[in-house]
């Protein structure tokens, strides 16, 4: 059993060639007005480790602002979302609702606000993205209990139809009163088809609360930019693609806007000569398997484009980008055929393109 868990490649955050796109998509959202100008001439840059992932941030300091104070910030939140939300972390939010005994859960306001945010997203796309498969999530052996042991690499059906009992979205029940979560018993609230995205957003929100209204976040390979640099440039990142995608090299202008990318080569397990990806389908307890090999999502929140590249996943290519196109998101994936990769588009994402040279 062959196991690869390393963290997606680095995003490229930086500008095109000036007057050279070569042969590159260039992506540029509708705007409306002008933008605002920037609150200084400079242009700061922090990163670090957090969430299991890398973190990177460049931003438009106010004026007299110190360096060391916005590094603290940030750090800082996502200290308190590892706080909350991860469940590698034994004294985690949501790690002693895992582990709680049947009967409601009080929640604080931040779990709590997120938890609703992520019931309305499985709503939407009828479970395609659900907060409630953590015990599907460590059958598989991508959650804290870690891999499966090498003589037993695949679950049985009856481990994945228990394991599923105590899954599913529309299971978890709510005293809005107490702001509380009934745990059924056995019950593992999982993140991380959102949790990265939610974590961009904070750290965006807290930087323009700092003065810094002007900024570009990335963590783990979800990004935001708001605002544009003091050369009235928006941010522009490159776009990961998967090998052998037959989209041109693809850069994007994120202003005011969030990206997400989710791909079958992140975090599997070989068994077989099957690979086994770590998005989960809550509808048959298994990895999914629909040759989806790329998904990306624009959305003005990094937690929606985040929640929405793991639903199309797990939609598959045909209902996926159906659901798109009726949604109209900015979504593009990228399909593993018999001919081939093969990208659809929807058109929310076509009007972004710039004619290609």
């Amino acid at each position: 059993m062959k196991r690869s868990s390393s963290s997606p490649a680095p995003i490229v955050i930086g500008d095109p060639v000036a007057n050279d796109f070569g042969e590159n998509r260039v992506l540029i959202p509708a705007v409306a007005g002008g933008p605002e100008r920037p609150p200084s001439d400079l242009v700061w840059s922090l990163d670090g480790t957090s969430m299991g992932t890398t973190w990177q941030v460049r931003f438009v300091p106010p004026p007299g602002g110190d360096l060391q104070t916005f590094r603290t910030a940030i750090e800082d939140e996502l200290a308190q979302i590892i706080a909350l939300f991860s469940p590698w972390v034994a004294d985690s939010e949501i790690s002693r609702f895992n582990r709680a005994a049947e009967g409601f859960v009080p929640l604080s306001d931040d779990f709590w606000e997120l938890l609703i945010a992520s019931l309305e997203l499985a709503d939407d796309v009828n479970g395609a993205v659900d907060p409630t498969l953590g015990a599907l999530v460590d059958l598989w052996g991508f959650g804290p209990p870690g891999p499966r042991p090498a003589l037993l690499p695949i679950p049985s059906q009856n481990d994945i139809e228990a394991a599923r009992s105590v899954c599913g979205w529309n299971r978890l029940r709510l005293n809005r009163e107490q702001q509380a979560a009934l745990q059924i018993g056995g019950m593992k609230l999982d993140f991380s088809g959102i949790a990265k995205g939610h974590a961009v957003d904070r750290v965006s929100d807290r930087l323009t609360a700092l003065g810094a209204t002007s900024h570009l976040v990335e963590i783990g390979g979800e990004l935001k930019g708001v605002g544009v640099k003091p050369d009235a440039q928006p941010w522009w990142v490159e776009i990961e693609a998967v090998e052998g995608s037959p989209a041109p090299r693809t850069v994007a202008a994120l202003y005011n806007l969030a990206v997400a990318t989710s791909g079958d080569w992140r975090r599997t397990f070989s068994h077989n000569g099957t690979a086994y990806s770590h998005t989960v389908d809550g509808s048959t307890g298994r990895p999914v398997s629909n040759q989806l090999a790329q998904v990306t999502v624009f959305d003005a929140l990094a937690m929606r484009a985040d929640a929405f590249a793991t639903a199309l996943t797990v939609l598959g290519p045909v209902d996926g980008l159906g659901f798109a196109q009726a949604m109209g998101l900015a979504a593009h994936l990228v399909e593993r055929t018999e001919r081939g990769l093969v990208e659809h588009y929807t058109p929310a994402y076509a009007a972004m393109m710039e004619e290609e040279a």
